[in-house]
């Protein structure tokens, strides 16, 4: 097809995780000189390890290992070896290899491996050939060591470091995990198992792990229908079914239409194979999604392009039917081949706008991914601080929140980022300059495309409604 393109990263270094902005917050005591007294123990380890950080040859890796020479490197390379990895730049970055298997070329021996490199989302992790590593730098996984309890063998000091390297490597936007939980997914979706897909026009890398049913998961690439989203292994099966397919759009009601974009809602329970299709692509691109089969209970809200050939989905949100801690999204994806172009922003506009329409305060389901939380941050800062920059009287929290359905919380630890509130004598006061505002109105970026309120044709749904409906 003359017009096929690709959404792949271009040849850049590789994104480091975004810490969406938030601050961190320095103990207490920092820097403070004690006049006298014993050191604590606490004194003796932080200066322990200065003296060791000290100690390190100027070859040593990040992680602080020592490279063994070249002529004792061992092939195939160990799972856990540390060395640096060249990325898609021709740049070297201090990586860890995952997993390794057989490859397709180059003989028995010749092996492909899968690596994470260090400090960077686990999205840019990749398969690569031996070629792209430099084996100067090979550090290889220390040995086990019998210890007393538990630990898989490791004695406390590499149960430590593990962890430390655990929390340095996978970097912010997990602090609402339990570690223990947090390991246990990575552990058991740390290969992607499918690598591309393919969705009308656009081919596209995909970023994380994907539970599709164990006949598709070690296909290399999948071809989904761009109508139903029904997938397939091979591209001649897609288009025989893509020939079948009568339904041009999402299998719902379209809300919104302004242009050539609409909004489709879509029950999850009407459209279960649908949403569970959607479910299956949005987890190539979200990492910490558990939402798969149990569909039922969640709406979701499709965006799509609209041309002569029918309605292209580029993003979605979803929301429970009934949440009682009052979210109003659960999850949110802008597929990467529409990425910067907006859409991200009019979902989460989107969301709050229908919101307005129930005359209910909303707030996003937590965990944040780090793109989403730096779109949210993103989004709460533009309106608030444009409703500031309008307002000529005094204004409260409360009033904002009316005005704009954001959760109290939300606006607080909003403008507590941009240092614009204090909590004085019981209560929070804004602090707004005009020039503090301009200031920040131009570093949160550009409106993104706009919801048009008066095209939005929605009615909040009747669960009790439903249940009748279910009951018979």
């Amino acid at each position: 097809m003359a017009d096929r393109r690709r959404a792949v990263s271009k040849g850049h270094s590789p994104p480091p995780v975004d810490d969406g902005g938030l601050k961190v917050t320095q103990g207490a005591g920092k820097g403070k000189r004690v006049m006298g007294g014993k050191p604590q123990q606490g004194d003796v380890q932080m200066a322990d390890a200065g003296q060791q950080q000290a100690a390190l040859p100027p070859n040593a890796a990040p992680s602080g290992r020592i490279p063994i020479p070249r002529s004792q490197v061992r092939l195939p390379l160990e799972v856990a070896t540390h060395l640096e990895c060249r990325w898609r730049d021709d740049k070297y970055y201090p990586a860890r290899i995952i997993e390794r298997r057989k490859a397709d070329e180059g003989g028995p021996d010749a092996y492909e491996y899968y690596v994470h490199y260090r400090k960077f989302n686990r999205r840019m992790d990749e398969w690569v050939e031996l070629s792209n590593f430099n084996l100067d730098t090979v550090c290889p996984p220390e040995p086990p060591e019998p210890g007393e309890g538990g630990g898989g063998g490791r004695t406390r000091n590499q149960r430590r470091k593990v962890d430390d390297d655990h929390s340095e490597e996978e970097g912010e936007g997990h602090e609402d995990f339990d570690p223990q939980q947090l390991r246990e997914h990575e552990e058991f979706t740390k290969v992607k198992n499918i690598e591309r897909i393919e969705l009308g026009r656009f081919e596209m890398e995909t970023w994380y792990y994907s539970p599709f049913p164990p006949e598709y998961r070690e296909c290399k690439k999948l071809y989904f229908c761009e109508y139903d989203l029904h997938f397939f292994k091979q591209r001649h099966q897609m288009l025989r079914h893509l020939r079948k397919v009568k339904l041009l759009h999402p299998p719902g009601t379209e809300i919104y239409r302004n242009g050539n974009i609409s909004m489709f809602e879509v029950d999850g329970r009407k459209g279960k194979s649908f949403c569970q299709n959607l479910c299956y692509l949005a987890k190539l691109f979200l990492d910490h999604k558990t939402l798969y089969y149990d569909v039922d209970l969640f709406l979701f809200y499709v965006m799509c392009e609209c041309d002569e050939r029918g309605a292209h989905v580029v993003g979605y949100f979803s929301k429970e039917k009934a949440s009682e801690e009052g979210f109003n999204l659960a999850c949110i994806l802008t597929l990467p081949a529409y990425q910067r172009r907006g859409y991200g922003k009019f979902l989460i506009s989107f969301s709050y706008e229908l919101s307005k329409i129930e005359g209910k305060v909303g707030t996003p389901e937590r965990p944040l991914s780090d793109l989403g939380l730096v779109s949210y941050r993103s989004h709460w800062t533009r309106v608030l601080l444009n409703i500031l920059k309008a307002s000529e009287g005094s204004i409260s929290i409360k009033d904002l929140s009316d005005m704009t359905m954001f959760k109290t919380d939300d606006i607080i630890s909003t403008l507590q980022h941009l240092n614009m509130i204090q909590y004085c004598k019981g209560q929070h006061v804004i602090c707004a300059a005009p020039h503090v505002i301009e200031d920040h109105l131009r570093k949160c970026g550009s409106l993104g495309l706009e919801v048009d309120p008066t095209k939005i044709v929605w009615c909040p749904f009747d669960a009790r409604a439903d249940y009748q409906i279910v009951r018979g």
